[in-house]
Order: structure tokens, then sequence, then C-alpha cells
């Protein structure tokens, strides 16, 4: 085996990388339906992405936005920077939504809730509650019949 070789990327790449991700976050977030009042986020954090979706008090989606969709790819899609980056974006779609107060879900066991709702409360959303609705199993899988000899 030859030695191995790390590919350093120059200042100038870097900068580029990070243009992009900027652009990506500076992107238009669509609203479906202008609300005003109270509004309800889901914060859906994998191990490969994080997810946050904007809802009115009903249920109805008024915006979205993942890791993927502002420009992380990869591996970095699961840090928690890009789920502050996310965090940042849903905040502008809850400005243009005229959403008051907000009550966040969260669900999942990735690195990104804590920053998801860090990024939130320091982009000053009023959030009311948070509740962690993760799924768990009560009793797990049905254990395998004992081994006959």
């Amino acid at each position: 085996m030859g030695k191995k070789r790390i590919i350093e990327k120059s200042e100038k790449e870097l900068l580029e990388e990070r243009e992009t991700i900027e652009k990506g976050v500076k992107k238009d977030v669509k609203i479906t339906g202008l609300k005003g009042g109270e509004g309800r986020i889901y914060i859906s954090s994998s191990y490969n992405n994080t997810i946050i979706t904007l809802t009115d008090a009903k249920g109805d989606v008024l915006a979205w936005v993942s890791a993927g969709s502002i420009g992380f790819k990869g591996t970095k899609k699961s840090t928690p920077f890009a789920a502050s980056k996310v965090a940042e974006a849903i905040a502008l779609a809850i400005v243009k939504a005229n959403i008051d107060k907000v009550r966040v879900f969260v669900k999942g066991i990735g690195v990104g809730r804590d920053s998801a709702l860090r990024s939130l409360a320091a982009r000053g959303v009023n959030i009311i509650s948070i509740k962690d609705i993760t799924p768990i199993p009560h009793n797990g899988c049905r254990p395998p019949k004992p081994r006959r000899v």
C-alpha cells in the first residue's frame, strides 16, 4: 500500500462552498397559506438529515425546510451546524407567515435536535411549549422460539 494522501481544500474553495450554503439559506421559503396567530414546528432529526416543518394550529403544512434542500450534501446534512441553518430558514418563514406563538414537537435521535431548538430560540421565536414525540417501543419485537436440541 502506498502513502495516504489527504486532499486539503484551499481558502478559495472553502469560501466558495460557504457561499453556496449561504445562498441556500437565503433561498425563498414558499409558504402555502398566509396565516396568523399560533403555529406548530415539527423537528424531525435522524442520523442522516434534519427536517423542520411549520404548520398552523390545525396541522396544515405552511412551509418545510431540510438540510438537503438548503444545500448540504452527504454527511454534512447530519451536523448540528446544518440543523441550525435549517432553523434559521424556518424562522424566516415564521416571520413571513405572521405567526406569533409556536409549539415545538421534537422527533428523532439525531444530533440536530438541540442545535435547531437553540437556533429557533436565538432567532426570537416565541416558543410556548416543547414536547418530545420520539416513538418508543413498549415491549419490543417478539422473542425467538426456544432452541430445540
